[in-house]
């Protein structure tokens, strides 16, 4: 199954749970829990804070190398929006690719990821624990702050 194909599928809409494909065109379905849409709404509006000269997105369809991930928030300059908004799927991965980790996530599958979306050509991706904590990634690995957007927080307040 193609992404596109999976987009237009009627079955599909409409679901409480993320959807991603494998290399291999096979359906990935992650449930959420609310604190995950807490925080990629957080990181969102932080983002259009601290980058207002782009766009954010929610549910962000990347192709990888293995197949379509949805980066749960990203951040597009006008620049890369122009190329990827009318895509099913980026074709060219955000500049920043964020994960709020699930519980159903284990630590290297979200590394994994980060390789992926690097690969893409994302130039950062950000990890979001359970509890706010924000990891920044590079393509040198974890960094203290982001390069992109300096001033943002290393730590999201659970409310």
């Amino acid at each position: 199954m193609t992404w596109k194909e999976l987009c237009l599928d009627a079955r599909f809409r409409d679901l409480p749970f993320k959807i991603e494909l494998n290399g291999r065109g096979q359906i990935i379905m992650s449930p959420t829990s609310n604190y995950h849409g807490y925080f990629a709404f957080k990181i969102g509006e932080l983002l259009r804070k601290h980058l207002p000269k782009g766009e954010v997105i929610v549910e962000c369809a990347v192709e990888t190398s293995d197949g379509v991930k949805e980066a749960d928030v990203a951040w597009a300059s006008r620049k890369r929006w122009a190329i990827i908004a009318d895509e099913f799927s980026s074709s060219i991965a955000p500049e920043i690719c964020v994960e709020v980790i699930s519980s159903t996530n284990s630590r290297k599958e979200m590394l994994a990821k980060k390789n992926l979306y690097l690969a893409a050509g994302a130039l950062e991706y950000w990890l979001c624990h359970k509890d706010g904590r924000i990891e920044f990634h590079d393509a040198t690995g974890q960094i203290e702050r982001s390069s992109k957007a300096p001033g943002f927080p290393n730590r999201i307040a659970r409310k």
